[in-house]
């Protein structure tokens, strides 16, 4: 038997298992953009909004006692108010590639 043979397959075979490693570590990377494009859960954007000012505020006001509440979907804009979407989570829906988006202003 020859050395130069059995180098040449382990060689052979150790290039072939890295190269479908590395499709598999490509396809699991696009696999998780387009679920992050599509917006992979039925819930609506949410974030923390005094309902009186539309001021964003810090997530722990809409925790117990607080003064926010949580305002979904919609947008901050540059002067820290949100708008496009409203306080009732049922008046907007998420939309996906193909889906709609539904919004409306609540108070």
């Amino acid at each position: 038997m020859d050395d130069s043979s059995t180098g040449s397959r382990t060689t052979e075979t150790t290039t072939r298992r890295m190269r479908s490693g590395g499709v598999a570590l490509g396809g699991m990377g696009l696999l998780a953009a387009a679920l992050v494009a599509c917006g992979s859960s039925s819930e609506p954007d949410k974030r923390c909004a005094d309902r009186a000012t539309l001021e964003k505020l810090n997530t722990k006001e809409c925790k117990s006692g607080g003064r926010g509440a949580y305002y979904y979907g919609g947008s901050v804009a540059s002067n820290n108010r949100v708008s496009g979407g409203s306080f009732d989570k049922s008046a907007v829906t998420r939309g996906g590639i193909g889906g709609s988006h539904k919004s409306s202003s609540g108070g």
